[in-house]
């Protein structure tokens, strides 16, 4: 991952405002987490059985159920929408906003916040769409923002190939190897296509989505933004941590 900091410096600099979809879709995420039931902290809800109960309907009410989706059922037709706002845990969430904000503030400069937003949104509804195509008969709930993220890190691929990135590679001994962004996000591609293949359409991680993801996002960026339309890295968007 690019270091957070540098990264946010570097992609809005030459703005007011900064990013500011970017901003928006993490406190709306953040925002809707906490008050939900799967926060844990909306006492609202209550505690014990109630809650888990509470959590089940808050999933199925809001995220994706293949099965659904692909039989037309009108009230389903917009949970991939809804479902990119939902998130199963702390971890899910605080990993997704940490990878949005490092590289959707860059992809927000290159885009503009109004084509950021329809990008983000779209490419997040086609990922999760896709999951359930693969998965039509599959009555497990899908939820959060995983696939928009993997379509903004496909299409900085693209617009930023050579900003160089600091990983941190667990069989290396976390060992800090700098590399060009483009080494390090095809290696994480590849993790999840072979993830996707491997695993199956019951309780886990969504790997599929992150490739739909990923491919639309670089597709859109390749077919937008070639012809010599591709920006490099700002210097202080190069370095930082990773763990692909």
């Amino acid at each position: 991952m690019i270091d957070w900091r540098g990264a946010a410096r570097g992609a809005w600099q030459g703005t007011r405002k900064g990013p500011t979809v970017t901003y928006g879709l993490i406190a709306a995420c953040c925002l809707l987490f906490v008050v939900s039931p799967v926060s844990g902290v909306n006492p609202v809800y209550g505690t014990g059985d109630a809650l888990l109960a509470a959590q089940g309907e808050h999933f199925r009410r809001w995220g994706v159920v293949p099965v659904e989706l692909m039989s037309g059922e009108p009230h389903a037709l917009l949970t991939p929408l809804t479902a990119l706002f939902v998130h199963g845990s702390w971890l899910h969430l605080l990993g997704n906003m940490l990878f949005l904000y490092v590289f959707g503030a860059m992809a927000e400069e290159r885009m503009g916040p109004a084509g950021f937003a329809l990008f983000y949104l779209s490419t997040g509804y086609l990922a999760l769409l896709g999951y359930a195509v693969a998965h039509a008969d599959s009555e497990q709930t899908l939820v959060g923002a995983s696939g928009a993220i993997s379509a903004v890190l496909g299409a900085f691929l693209f617009l930023f190939p050579r900003a160089r990135v600091t990983s941190l590679f667990p069989f290396l001994l976390f060992l800090p190897l700098r590399f060009p962004a483009w080494i390090v996000l095809i290696f994480w591609f590849v993790l999840q296509w072979l993830a996707a293949r491997a695993a199956g359409p019951g309780p886990g991680v969504a790997y599929l989505a992150h490739v739909v993801g990923f491919s639309v996002g670089f597709l859109y960026a390749w077919g937008c933004y070639r012809g010599g339309d591709r920006v490099k890295a700002p210097a202080a968007a190069t370095e930082g941590e990773s763990q692909p």
